[in-house]
């Protein structure tokens, strides 16, 4: 097991926030998200030493060999920002922005995350995941994220002219249920949830103190056995919720500078 060992310095924190979909349901719509985003990361860029963008910040990204999909610059611009106050920025791609190549590791210095991975922060562990393929079941999802993944469609796709191909990304992700997660919106139940059930089937092989995922759009904070705790990070459509760690982690909710704890 590959893990990533990370000493925080004193006074210094770890933030995580998922599951922007800037972009969604218009580019006029998302602005004022986007512009509450930026407040955010210049509210935390003076205690933060590492951040993690854990999947979907982006309700459809493509990279082409010389485009990539037009907007986001003052969130670019805000993240580049971070990078270059020495803050480490790591990206896990969602199954929304899944299509992400090297732009945002050659332009702005994140590194990009492709599947889970493990992590050592004050003496905890984590397994940090966008979340979604993960666990039982899902199955209609897993065979078209096998598609979307699948280097010959991906192929056939760059070839798509930009405009028409933008078009029908963004139909999709918003009108297909399997892609846009509407049906994912309610708690299942702690039997039923997906990545529930893969978080305490990891818990009979690894140590693990914090699982943390994206993906569910619910933000929850569930005791799990061995004192490990399950987190989905929530959105910021509804919630606008992000964690943070010190010494322990918390889920708060960002209110414009009002800080309160979740719930």
């Amino acid at each position: 097991m590959l893990k990533t060992t990370i000493n925080l310095e004193p006074g210094k924190k770890v933030y995580f926030a998922s599951d922007q979909h800037f972009g969604a349901p218009s580019p006029k719509q998302s602005k004022a998200r986007e512009e509450k985003f930026i407040r955010w990361m210049d509210e935390i860029k003076e205690d933060a030493q590492v951040l993690f963008l854990m999947g979907d910040l982006f309700d459809f990204w493509h990279e082409w060999k010389h485009v990539i999909p037009k907007g986001y610059v003052r969130v670019l611009g805000k993240i580049a920002e971070l990078k270059d106050r020495g803050i480490h920025i790591y990206f896990f791609v969602g199954n929304h922005d899944l299509w992400m190549k090297d732009y945002l590791e050659e332009e702005i210095g994140c590194t990009v995350f492709y599947k889970k991975q493990y992590f050592e922060m004050g003496g905890k562990q984590f397994l940090l995941a966008h979340g979604d393929g993960l666990g039982p079941g899902d199955k209609g999802y897993k065979r078209m994220k096998k598609l979307f993944t699948n280097p010959v469609a991906q192929w056939f796709f760059k070839w798509l002219h930009p405009d028409i191909a933008m078009k029908v990304a963004l139909y999709l992700s918003q009108k297909n249920k399997m892609i846009s997660g509407e049906e994912d919106k309610a708690f299942l139940g702690e039997d039923k949830e997906f990545l529930i059930i893969y978080s305490k089937e990891k818990l009979k092989t690894q140590n693990i103190d914090y699982f943390i995922y994206g993906h569910r759009h619910l933000p929850m904070v569930l005791d799990l056995e061995q004192k490990a705790k399950y987190i989905n990070l929530g959105d910021w459509i509804s919630y606008f919720t992000y964690g943070v760690f010190e010494k322990d982690f918390e889920l708060k909710t960002f209110a414009d500078g009002t800080k309160k704890n979740y719930p």
